[in-house]
């Protein structure tokens, strides 16, 4: 066995041991943080929907590339987890401009805005003080209370986004290769004549 095929297999051994010790997690009693969207304010309760647990993206904005990038690829599995999970995007940016960012990438998620304010300082996934830190959270109703149940933040090379592992086979990673928001570049010669290009 190769000296890969010995780093991948303990990888997925530990994968396997962080499923475990998330399952055994004890959930955090959280309040019920009040957002905005392009309907007016919600609740965190509200972002439920009527199911029991709720998964909230934590998503930097517009201005930020690799957040982009993670919402480019959760957005093409939101069906198989809304099938079971309420899902929802949360940025700081207002209502409309998440709206208008999220029509450009083709994103379905349903989304609200912490505006910066204490959700995201108290919920942010690299512990209480953060701010505006991407990543990924997992709430659960019960018995009328809100549990945050786990938490895991977003980075290059993390289990999160799979285009970090392919970069890999080709020996890229984030010290040579960053997200675009778009890889169309004008060629030289225009086919149709290249009149009136936007």
């Amino acid at each position: 066995m190769s000296e890969i095929e010995k780093t991948e297999a303990e990888i997925m051994r530990l994968a396997k041991k962080l499923a475990a010790l998330r399952k055994e997690t004890k959930p955090v009693e959280v309040k019920n943080y009040e957002f905005e969207t392009l309907s007016g304010k919600v609740t965190l309760e509200e972002l439920f929907a009527g199911r029991e647990i709720l998964f909230a993206i934590h998503n930097m904005g517009q201005g930020c590339r690799y957040c982009t990038l993670w919402a480019d690829g959760m957005n093409g599995f939101l069906p198989h987890l809304e099938d079971r999970f309420a899902v929802v995007l949360l940025s700081k940016d207002p209502p409309e401009a998440q709206r208008r960012f999220a029509n450009t990438r083709g994103w379905r998620y349903r989304m609200a805005s912490h505006g910066g304010g204490d959700y995201i300082k108290e919920q942010g996934g690299g512990g209480e003080g953060d701010d505006n830190n991407p990543g990924l959270v997992c709430y659960e109703r019960k018995e009328g209370k809100i549990f945050r149940k786990n938490r895991a933040q977003f980075g290059p090379n993390d289990v999160y986004c799979p285009i970090w592992p392919i970069l890999s086979l080709a020996g890229f990673g984030e010290e040579n290769w960053t997200p675009q928001y778009s890889y169309w570049k004008r060629p030289a010669i225009m086919d149709d004549g290249g009149s009136d290009l936007r």
